[in-house]
């Protein structure tokens, strides 16, 4: 059972994502929060699986909750809903090491795909933020869309064969045991591939080495969820 602590302070989005989720027999949620305070005091009491914390909340934002939680409870895994026009926020949670993303308005299915993701110890970025994020960096003087892109296919191309594969699968949001599953091989091999790609890539987390692989199109099929 994947256990879930939800954070928003518009009562109607909590509701909105309870639900959800309650459609899944292997999620529980066992906490919910209005602001950042209560969420890091309620993960450090029930210590979820997945915390869920909306970006904006009175108090301590979701992006210093994250921080705090990840500190004193690392063993939550955090993601972070997001509303359009948020994109500089997005961008402080990619680099605090955030594992999931995902815009309110998205379909139910991301969101359970992402708590299943992020449980595992993936990353999950949603399709749409993570073209929003390619789309930012190159309108904030991070370089051209297209360059961007070309950039992120030459650092990938650097990688080994298998890299890529891994990288592939990881931007798509699997775990290591997931990705160990399709690619016939033992977790431990996944681990210290993952390790070297991203020194590779010269990125610190799996969120960060997402967003190449959706710069790069490297993306691979979701498998099929339960």
């Amino acid at each position: 059972m994947i256990r879930v602590l939800i954070a928003d302070d518009e009562p109607m989005i909590r509701a909105g994502v309870r639900a959800v989720l309650a459609t899944a027999a292997d999620i529980e949620v066992v906490a919910e929060a209005a602001d950042g305070h209560d969420a890091v005091e309620l993960v450090r009491r029930h210590r979820p699986a997945v915390a869920v914390l909306d970006i904006r909340m009175p108090g301590l934002n979701g992006i210093d909750a994250a921080a705090e939680i990840r500190t004193a409870v690392p063993g939550t895994g955090v993601i972070m809903l997001t509303t359009f026009g948020e994109d500089d926020y997005i961008l402080r949670a990619l680099g605090g090491g955030a594992a999931g993303f995902l815009i309110k308005s998205g379909e139910p299915e991301e969101l359970l795909t992402g708590v299943r993701a992020v449980a595992g110890g993936a990353a999950y970025l949603s399709p749409r933020v993570a073209a929003r994020v390619v789309a930012h960096l190159a309108a904030t003087g991070a370089g051209t869309l297209a360059g961007r892109r070309s950039a992120a296919r030459d650092r990938v191309a650097a990688l080994t064969t298998r890299e890529r594969d891994v990288l592939a699968l990881l931007g798509a949001g699997l775990s290591n045991g997931q990705i160990a599953r399709r690619l016939h091989v033992v977790e431990g091999t996944v681990k210290a591939h993952v390790s070297s790609l991203l020194a590779r890539l010269g990125v610190d987390n799996r969120a960060a080495a997402a967003v190449v692989a959706h710069e790069a199109g490297v993306i691979a099929p979701q498998p099929p969820q339960p």
